[in-house]
This record gives structure tokens, C-alpha cells and sequence, in this order.
């Protein structure tokens, strides 16, 4: 029997990079033992390149070799798994808003139909490159991150339910059942690590009619990562509740908790939330990573006028500061990089938190428990006996927390406090709401820090955009009204840059960083604040200190190509 040449015998052949008898008995091998040419050309020690160039040649297709770079798993996500093996198309990277694909055959008009269809629900456009065998492998090989390892876990979890018979737990005795089954405890395992190693801050999982939604947030946005069969959501529940020494027949009311695990060698703290839904209960976890805690003032975002204020400030014998913003902002972090700058050892440093995120050496942490009567009010007039020399007080809620705040920063302690205000101004304000009587802030509050998480770029996945036209007059106006000190500092680039998806970067930005305002008490403050308090007025006299606004810190890291003027805009 003849075996027909494959085009990639017949080219290499015409290229003379091999003869023609051994193309045949290249041919006829692969026919007879079921490999590709290529891979046995491969085994026999040609160049990965001369093949590449060949079938490029074939498909009139550009050659693509991945020399060493790893797909990101965001990137996989453009082509599902099942997709990329039966057609053998892959995702590549993501280079000026085109998806580049590789396949082994660009030719296969079913492929290319497929790809139409599937990269149409992201309304990305894609472009084909040829790839080698062993290329497309080492892509496939990526997929057995979250997706795969969740895919394989559910298969188990199919297996053991059918050769158990097991039924959805609705009693304590039937879920402790359930829960102690390998593959409930696997997925749990792989959602915590691929949360953890993503850089994630919180997973949330979410139950609906016919799903389960599993979502990682990272740098501030909710990404959905998973969607597992409703059959699933009691057995990853209750495992939760058992590593966090929930109630596990409890199901009408939220509880909390919190458990710790090894994750890269390193221990991780993770706090449990469940909330009663229409669907069943919802399970948000922070993730509570100690090096996040390890964070100077400087790689928080403060930098200038900004860091002096608040260096001078915590140098102060006693005083209030605080650091206000809204949720997930970043204040706790704020807090503890303060706490870093002190000396801990020569200081008695007492904290009130509610929860406690991070362990801080030389810091007497307390958690606060209302359930049994011990909140922040009743906590603080317990720690002014402790001898504090500096006290961090996690957020002052009611009008009785701020009274004993500012009274104890009157009688000699360094206090450090988050408030929930939108600005540095709104502080003064907030206190006078709180019923703080005006004639005792300005001896007591030394200064006030808003800020903001903004989404950096990545330093080798963004495009330069000149500053010119509109863009331009956009930034002039936004700096306009900036203090005559703070604008001699700025440096005006030739061009500012916007997020570019990459292959190492699918999204552009990587991480987050503060934008920042400091307002510090001075005469001129004091002044205002017992007479006229409004926020002309203070606003006025914050201007005259110096102070830059949030907005314009912003703009100013957008200078300095830190960030896009796109994802700042998101935030302020």
C-alpha cells in the first residue's frame, strides 16, 4: 500500500531539507505507529524553526513559538478548554486589542468557524498563527490551573455521589457526611490557592437557580472565575462552616469565622462570611495575606507634601489622626504601614479592630465582640487603663467612639482611627455630626488622610498616548486649580499611557496603588473651624496649606506613567 506524502513531508522535501526516500519512510512511520511528522521529525533532532518556517509556508500564516512564556490563565479564558483540544487552537496573547490564536492546521475551515463563534461573545477580534506540536502542548498543559483542576475535581464529585447514593444535606448528621468527602474538600482547596496565587482579596461564592458562581476580586473588581452545578453549593458551605467552627445546621442567620492555612510556604489568615439568600447561603472570604501588612508609606502611594504631613504627624506626643475613605479603599493598610514607621519596642501600642486582619509584632491587638457588650466604646475605656502610649482604633461609628477618641488623644495618646467620610475636609464635618463639641478638634485632630485604590499599569503592557489635542487640555484642567508649590514640582512628560492587554498582562493593569490627601491642623484651620466650619472655608484653607486633592495626586501619578487616566477616572 502507498501512503500519500502529508504537505509538510512534501515541503521539506521541495525545500531540500530532506529526500524524498526519506520522506517516505517518514510518511509511512507515522501511518504505522499513529505519530505526527513532525513529532518524529522532532525526535530525530530537526530544527523546531526550519519545521515552523515550512508549515507557515503551507498556511501562509505568520510562525508563532512561545520561547519560554507562560499563557496566563485570564487568557485562557478566551477559548475554553474542550474548544482548544478538539480543534487544536489556542489563545497566544492579546497584542493591541487582537486575540492572537496559534493552531497546528490554520487551514481547518471548522476551526476557524469555531473561533468566529466563540471569540464573537467577547467582541475581540483574533488573528491565526501557525504553532509548533510541542507549543500547542505546553499551552494545554496551562489549562490544569482553576478550570481544569475544578473540572476534574467535579468529575469526582459526580463519581462519589452516584456510587454513594448521597443526598443534598439537610440535616447536621447527613452534611458532616458530605463534607468529609475527598473531592468537596479538593474544590475547596483549589478555589483557596487559585484566589490566593492570583493575587485575589476576596472570593465570593454566590448561589442562583441553576449555578454556582465562584468570583475572585482582584485589584479592586470582581472577576467571575468558576460556575459549578448547584448540587455543589451545600457540601463547599459546609466545608466552610467546618474550617471556620461555624454552626453547621445554622442556615437562617449569617455567621462569621475565620481559619488559617499554609499557602507558598507561607501561613494565610482567611475571614468567612455566610449571608442567607433566596438560593441558599453566600460565602464571602477576604483574604488576609500578612505581607500585605508589610507595606512602607512610600509603596502605598504617599509621596511629597503628603508623606512630610503625615511623618510630622506621627511624631506628635499625642493627637487624633485619621485616615477615612470608604469601603475597601485600603485604610486598614494605611493604618498598619503607620504602625510600621513607630518604634514598637520603646512605645505600649494598643489596637481595637474589628476583625483583626493582620498580626502586628510589638502590637496588642483586641477584637471587638458586640455580641457580648464589648465594643469599641466599651473597649477604649478599657485600653486608656493598659497605659497606652499609642492607640489604633478601627473605625469610629458612633458619637460615644469619637468622645473617648478625642479625649484620649486630649490626655496624652497618639491616636490612629478610620473614619467613613469622602474626602479629608468631610472629617471635620463628620465630627461635628458625631456631636464632638467644635472647641476640642483642633487641639486634638493633627491631621486627616482621604484616600482612594487606583489600578496601576504594567510596566510592559501599555501604549503611549501624546499629550496633545484633548487629552491634553484634560489634564491642564484638572490641574488648574493645584497649589503654586505642588505644580513647580511637576514634571510634564511628552506622553502619558493607557492599559494594553498582553499576554502576561491580559488586562494592563497589575496591582493598586493609593491616591492620597492630607489636610493638617494649623492656626488658620483652627480658626475656621470655631467660627465659619463650611467647606468653602475649609476648603480654602487647605489650599493655602498646600494640599493636593486626591484627584490631582491621581493625575500626577498618570504623569509619572504609573497609571491611566482611564482607570483613575473609575475611582474619582
Amino acid at each position: 500500500m502507498v501512503t500519500s506524502s502529508t504537505p509538510l513531508v512534501n515541503r521539506l522535501v521541495e525545500k531540500g531539507l530532506i529526500s524524498q526516500s526519506e520522506g517516505a519512510r517518514l510518511t509511512k512511520e507515522s501511518s504505522e505507529r499513529g505519530f505526527s511528522v513532525e513529532s518524529l521529525l522532532v525526535a530525530r533532532g530537526f530544527q523546531k524553526k526550519d519545521l515552523l518556517d515550512a508549515k507557515s509556508e503551507i498556511y501562509r500564516a505568520p510562525p508563532y513559538q512561545l520561547e519560554g512564556h507562560k499563557v496566563t490563565v485570564e487568557l485562557l479564558r478566551y477559548i475554553p478548554e474542550e474548544s482548544a483540544r478538539l480543534y487544536k487552537a489556542v489563545p497566544l496573547r492579546i497584542k493591541d486589542g487582537v486575540l492572537e490564536v496559534g493552531m497546528l492546521d490554520p487551514s481547518n475551515i471548522e476551526a476557524r468557524e469555531a473561533l468566529k463563534f466563540i471569540t464573537s461573545k467577547t467582541n475581540v477580534p483574533f488573528k491565526i498563527y501557525v504553532i509548533s506540536e510541542s507549543d500547542l502542548n505546553l499551552v494545554l498543559e496551562e489549562y490544569k490551573s482553576l478550570g481544569g483542576e475544578a473540572t476534574k475535581t467535579l468529575s469526582e464529585f459526580e463519581l462519589a455521589l452516584e456510587g454513594e447514593k448521597l443526598e443534598l444535606p439537610t440535616t447536621e448528621a447527613v452534611g458532616d457526611v458530605l463534607v468529609e468527602e475527598a473531592p468537596v474538600i479538593k474544590m475547596v482547596a483549589v478555589i483557596i490557592r487559585h484566589a490566593t496565587e492570583g493575587k485575589a482579596s476576596d472570593i465570593h461564592i454566590e448561589p442562583s437557580k441553576n449555578k454556582l458562581t465562584v468570583r475572585f476580586r482582584m485589584d479592586g473588581v470582581l472577576h467571575t472565575s468558576l460556575l459549578l452545578p448547584i448540587n455543589i453549593h451545600e457540601g463547599i458551605v459546609s466545608r466552610f462552616k467546618i474550617l471556620t467552627k461555624m454552626k453547621l445546621d445554622e442556615k437562617r442567620k449569617p455567621q462569621d469565622g475565620r481559619f488559617s492555612a499554609q499557602i507558598a510556604g507561607r501561613e494565610i489568615d482567611f475571614r468567612v462570611s455566610t449571608l442567607p439568600t433566596q438560593f441558599g447561603e453566600k460565602v464571602a472570604i477576604r483574604i488576609l495575606d500578612p505581607e500585605q501588612a508589610k507595606l512602607d508609606l512610600k509603596s502605598l502611594g504617599l509621596e511629597g507634601r503628603n508623606l512630610k504631613e503625615i511623618e510630622r504627624a506621627l511624631k506628635r506626643p499625642y493627637g487624633l489622626i485619621l485616615v477615612t475613605g470608604p469601603t475597601g479603599s485600603g485604610k486598614t493598610t494605611t493604618l498598619y504601614s503607620m504602625l510600621q514607621t513607630l518604634d514598637r519596642e520603646r512605645f505600649n501600642i494598643v489596637s481595637l479592630e474589628d476583625p483583626i486582619e493582620y498580626n502586628i509584632e510589638g502590637v496588642s491587638q483586641s477584637q471587638v465582640r458586640p455580641e457580648i457588650g464589648y465594643d469599641f466604646a466599651s473597649g477604649l475605656r478599657s485600653i486608656v487603663r493598659q497605659d497606652p502610649d499609642i492607640i489604633l482604633i478601627g473605625e469610629i461609628r458612633d458619637k460615644e467612639t469619637a468622645a473617648l477618641a478625642i479625649h484620649a488623644a486630649l490626655t496624652g495618646h497618639l491616636v490612629l482611627a478610620t473614619l467613613h467620610t469622602n474626602n479629608a475636609i468631610g472629617a471635620i464635618t463628620r465630627l461635628m455630626d458625631m456631636e464632638v463639641d467644635q472647641f476640642l478638634i483642633p487641639p486634638t485632630v493633627v491631621a486627616v488622610v482621604a484616600q482612594r485604590l487606583v489600578q496601576t499599569l504594567c510596566p510592559d503592557s501599555r501604549k503611549s498616548l501624546k499629550i496633545e489635542g484633548a487629552v491634553k487640555e484634560k489634564l491642564e484642567a484638572e490641574l488648574k486649580n493645584i497649589p503654586e508649590v505642588a505644580h513647580k514640582m511637576i514634571k510634564w512628560p511628552n506622553e502619558i499611557y493607557e492599559a494594553l492587554s498582553s499576554a502576561t498582562c491580559p488586562k494592563g493593569t497589575r496591582g493598586r496603588i493609593g491616591v492620597f490627601e492630607v489636610l493638617s491642623t494649623t492656626k488658620e484651620l483652627e480658626e475656621i473651624i470655631l467660627s465659619e466650619p463650611t467647606h468653602t472655608a475649609l476648603e480654602k484653607e487647605a489650599r493655602r496649606q498646600g494640599m493636593v486633592m486626591m484627584r490631582e495626586d491621581g493625575i500626577m501619578k498618570v504623569l509619572d506613567g504609573r497609571v491611566g487616566l482611564e482607570q483613575l477616572m473609575q475611582i474619582i
